[in-house]
């Protein structure tokens, strides 16, 4: 597809990506390859398959996270019955899609560790050992970067690298996906970022002329994406208003509007079809461990706000709202709107699906995400809050006399929303506020400038050189924090 920006220098737009290539390669010093909380679960699905040849979860239960074990061990240390469904497994009601990108990871550190252990090593082959964590602590970093790649190339198309490149850097550090990039690894967001990002890449991609071929690719793309994450159904509304346009035209084409209409039926349909056989591994597993492939696991639908969403407090809540928390995603949404006044046939289909995912979380009864840093469901629009943000800062420029000058100020107040997000992160993982629940402002932003810069170095010295006893001491405060907010 032809570029709608200004053309850009072929070298300049290399650099631009070696670059993000470099900042990444440095980002993995912070990788935490640890297996905690709800990762347990999806950990599990590429874990008992590889080593347990099953869907035995039961060492995945044992040898979890302290805070996942208290819940869901009974006194003898063995899983309690409660968590048994029908079928004997033990309940897992996570998704399976981070497994299946993580498989590639897994099965060559799996290969590793036998070769070291035929070599004499005693290295456990089990799962859990530093190999299997650290192959999937890079497996996530790894798509997450990707994501991040593909979103900055769409961007730019519109924007050019400058402001594709100050967007990108900034919504990668100054949003809720390093928390679960690197510091949580064994969750589903960067995994769902970068399913997102390839969705939407290639949709913009076929978008002049989609051949059946495009389409077959495209419902591949379709299948990952909500195998990764259910939720990520509300990017399909991207098709659904490409799909109403398309039907208009048809029908206004007069004499040809029959075969127009009949063609563009059997692509939705076999779109529609191919998006459904991939999730056969969504389907599969939930059968295998709940008897029924349309289980979820999850409470009833009929049981959301559907009457009464949680519209503000999802935007705006001290209880990991998604502006209130990570501040700059209000100026890439803002630029979201403005896109779609700019380009209509592309900013309206993206503008109606990040809506459509926020009522669709605005009626999800747990829409804090629990334990979460910012709103964390809506890791899963990072492209679309990259593109944003590089178009409104493309707008904004238009006020500077220079580029120059408007990628200087822009460079230094992105700075500092990426540090307040660096220091905010620190005390949520830190506990220094509660990582579950409402938070004080006030004591957040007093923590800011008198508590996180005294602390902070330390801190950060431990992470990278004592991690595994900074990890154990979070987790205690964890549990501590839990029995408090649970005590009468």
């Amino acid at each position: 597809m032809e570029s709608r920006s200004s053309s850009t220098p072929h070298t300049w737009r290399i650099t631009s990506e070696r670059w993000l290539l470099l900042f990444f390669l440095v980002s993995l010093a912070l990788l935490n390859p640890w297996v905690r909380g709800d990762g347990v679960g999806y950990y599990a699905f590429v874990r008992a398959p590889l080593i347990e040849h099953s869907f035995n979860f039961a060492q995945d239960y044992i040898s979890a996270n302290t805070g996942f074990r208290e819940a869901r061990l009974d006194a003898r240390g063995q899983p309690k019955e409660f968590f048994r469904t029908r079928t004997g497994h033990l309940d897992n009601h996570f998704t399976v899609g981070p497994a299946m990108l993580w498989a590639p990871f897994l099965l060559v550190a799996h290969g590793g560790v036998l070769l070291a252990r035929a070599l004499g090593s005693h290295v456990a082959a089990d799962g859990f050992s530093a190999p299997y964590r650290v192959a999937m602590a890079f497996g996530t970093a790894f798509w997450g970067f990707l994501g991040l790649l593909l979103a900055f190339r769409l961007a730019r198309q519109y924007t050019g690298d400058v402001w594709a490149f100050l967007a990108t850097v900034a919504i990668w550090w100054a949003s809720s996906l390093p928390v679960y990039m690197y510091f949580n690894p064994s969750w589903w967001h960067a995994h769902s970022a970068f399913a997102v990002s390839l969705f939407v890449f290639y949709w913009h991609r076929t978008l002049e002329q989609r051949t059946v071929r495009q389409w077959l690719v495209l419902a591949l793309i379709g299948g990952l994406m909500l195998n990764v994450y259910y939720a990520n159904a509300m990017l399909l509304m991207i098709l659904v208003v490409e799909a109403l346009r398309d039907y208009a035209a048809a029908f206004r084409s007069g004499a040809a509007a029959k075969a127009a209409v009949l063609q563009l039926v059997a692509r939705h349909f076999l779109f529609a079809a191919i998006t459904l056989l991939c999730l056969l591994p969504t389907f599969v597993t939930r059968y295998i461990v709940y008897g029924n492939p349309f289980a979820t696991g999850y409470g009833a639908v009929q049981n959301w706000a559907w009457r009464s969403p949680y519209f503000l407090a999802v935007l705006f809540s001290s209880e990991h709202g998604l502006f209130s928390w990570t501040p700059l995603l209000l100026l890439a949404t803002v630029g979201l709107v403005l896109f779609r006044w700019r380009d209509p046939r592309v900013g309206t289909p993206l503008l109606a699906a990040t809506l459509a995912f926020y009522i669709f979380i605005a009626c999800y009864p747990d829409w804090a995400g629990i334990s979460s840093f910012g709103n964390r469901f809506f890791v899963s629009l990072t492209p679309l809050f990259i593109l944003g943000l590089s178009f409104f800062l493309k707008r904004v420029s238009t006020l500077f006399r220079t580029q120059r000058a408007a990628v200087a100020t822009a460079s230094v107040v992105l700075a500092a929303f990426m540090l307040w997000n660096a220091e905010f992160m620190f005390q949520w993982g830190a506990h220094l506020i509660p990582p579950r629940g409402p938070i004080s402002w006030s004591t957040m932003i007093r923590n800011q400038f008198s508590v996180v810069p005294r602390q902070m170095a330390t801190h950060f010295g431990n992470y990278l050189f004592h991690r595994h006893d900074l990890m154990r001491q979070i987790e205690d405060r964890d549990i501590d924090q839990l029995k408090k907010q649970s005590a009468p």
